[in-house]
Order: structure tokens, then C-alpha cells, then sequence
């Protein structure tokens, strides 16, 4: 896509501002950036414990233009159907409220809240940015780890020993108007899924992947470039489901080889060739069931 056309499609102004805490090059800032620009200022951020809760900045501050509660860590979903309640008895039902939170606070601690909500359908939009660890606390593994990757309760001589959580299908399981994946990488994407999660009503899910430097070993450049190669290696495939039963893919997906992923990033170089090539078996039956999963549901109804 050229420049003239992501300039086209990303909307003029920013809800967060310089002086946030991120580490450099960490890619939680530039998707909270997007997706507050995809929301506008009419929303209100729900963020449980995680790394954002530090880059938002020290009360009284925050780099947030819109207003913040700052909830407890498996609580995320329940207050902010809470906030959805009051919003709708004052009549404020075009406002948005965001649930903003990390893999530990969504695949672990706070699924069951999340679930829940799900359940009940709250007219709630709820993004979790995805580093893959427990990063804010020192890189100890969850259940968005990969396997085989290296994280300080996972060491290289015992490196993750289970595959990742698929979120997105327990969320699509839920059968709730919205679920899709998305990564900084493909800010319009992004930007899109965003827009149409807004124009809807109960609960929407967005999984959108967040390298980090420091956990995943990588250089402050590399974040962008490494989402890219997730995708296009199909790692992180980019996907929306409607419904829990319309599965479609939204965009187009190279099948590049994994290893030079797993390669630049030192969470990952302990790997021998013949775990790379585990994990590419892995890769290809996950997509090879995707494949078929969205040429079976591109045939059911509207």
C-alpha cells in the first residue's frame, strides 16, 4: 500500500500524547495511538493491570486524552460493563467503551471475566495487545507464550513447552457480533476492524499483536518488521469473524518460510533446526484448517 494511501486512511489527530513510558520501540503505544484515532475522543479506556498501565503515565497524569479507569487484573470486562450500564441509563449510548489489556490480563487472569461478558453479550469493545508474556513483570510466560520460546520462568534449557492459546476461536465461540486479529504492521487494517467494531452493538474482540523488544529480544527497530513477517508467514494470520460463524481472511498471505522470524528474535535462537521445523508443521495444519474453516463459512447466509 503506498504512503498517499495509508495518509488517506488514518484520521488526523492523536489521543495519546508524547510522555507516555513505553520502552523503545515497543508497538502498544503506536496501536493504542491508532485505535484512539480510529474511536475518536467520545470513549473511555477500562485498562486491568498491564504493561499500558505503567506507558499511560503516573496519576495524575496520563498520555490518554480520554478518560481512564484503572481496574484490578481480572476485573477488566466486569467494570466495564459496569461503566456500559450507567453510560445507558444517562442515555450516552454512543459512547465507547474500551476494554484496553495484555495477553495475561485476557488468555490467564482475566478470562473468565472476559467470558463472561461475552456471554452476556455487553456492548463492550475489548483489544488485547499481545507481547506474548508477562512482560510489565519480568517476562514470565502465559498462555499466549509460543512454544518453544524462551521467557524467564520458560529457559532456554526448558523452553515453553505448549502451543498458544487460540483466543480468537474461544472468543468466536462465544457467537458475539465481532471478532477479528490485527497488528501495527497493517495500520489501515487495523484502523478498519476498529471502525467496524464501533459501528456495533455487544461484545467485540480484537486480538492485535504487540511485539516488545525487551521480551521478545529483538532490536527497538525490528517491532514493525517482525509483525509483518508474523503475518505473512502466517504466524498471526489476519482474520474477522462475524457472528462466531463467518470466518474470512483480510488480506492476502505470502506463506514465507518461519525460521527467519524465529531467527532475529533471541527468545527463539535456541531452537534447533529440527524444532524450527516442528513449528512449521504447526503453522501449515493451523492453516490449512483456517483455509477450510473460511471456505465453509463463506458459503453460510448472511
Amino acid at each position: 500500500m503506498s504512503q498517499l494511501r495509508i495518509a488517506d486512511c488514518v484520521p488526523e489527530g492523536d489521543l495519546l500524547t508524547s510522555g507516555h513510558l513505553a520502552c523503545p520501540g515497543c508497538a502498544a503505544p503506536l496501536a493504542m495511538k491508532l485505535a484512539l484515532k480510529a474511536l475518536g475522543p467520545n470513549t473511555i479506556v477500562v485498562m486491568p493491570a498491564c504493561c499500558f498501565t505503567i506507558i499511560a503515565g503516573p496519576w495524575p497524569q496520563s498520555s490518554l486524552q480520554v478518560p481512564v479507569f484503572h481496574t484490578a487484573f481480572a476485573t477488566g470486562p466486569a467494570v466495564a460493563s459496569g461503566i456500559r450500564a450507567a453510560l445507558d441509563t444517562q442515555g450516552k449510548f454512543d459512547t465507547t467503551v474500551l476494554v484496553w489489556v495484555g495477553d495475561g490480563g485476557t488468555f490467564d487472569i482475566g478470562l473468565q471475566a472476559l467470558s463472561g461478558a461475552a456471554e452476556r453479550n455487553e456492548n463492550i469493545l475489548y483489544v488485547c495487545y499481545d507481547n506474548e508474556a508477562y512482560m510489565n513483570t519480568g517476562i514470565q510466560r502465559s498462555s499466549a507464550t509460543p512454544w518453544g520460546a524462551w521467557t524467564t520462568t520458560t529457559p532456554a534449557q526448558y523452553p515453553e513447552a505448549t502451543n498458544k492459546k487460540d483466543i480468537l476461536a474461544i472468543m468466536a465461540a462465544h457467537n458475539i457480533p465481532y471478532a477479528a486479529t490485527a497488528t501495527v504492521a497493517y495500520p489501515v487494517d487495523l484502523i478498519d476492524k476498529v471502525t467496524k467494531a464501533k459501528a456495533m452493538r455487544g461484545t467485540r474482540f480484537i486480538h492485535l499483536l504487540s511485539p516488545c523488544p525487551p521480551g521478545w529480544k529483538c532490536g527497538d527497530d525490528e517491532g514493525v518488521e517482525l509483525a509483518r513477517m508474523a503475518v505473512q508467514s502466517r504466524v498471526f494470520p489476519m482474520l474477522e469473524v462475524e457472528d462466531g460463524r463467518r470466518w474470512r481472511f483480510t488480506m492476502e498471505h505470502a506463506g514465507d518460510p518461519v525460521e527467519p522470524y524465529l531467527r532475529r528474535q533471541g527468545r527463539f535462537r535456541h531452537l534447533s533446526a529440527e524444532q524450527v521445523s516442528h513449528i512449521q508443521a504447526e503453522i501449515d495444519a493451523h492453516w490449512q484448517q483456517l483455509v477450510q474453516r473460511t471456505a465453509q463459512d463463506a458459503l453460510v447466509p448472511a
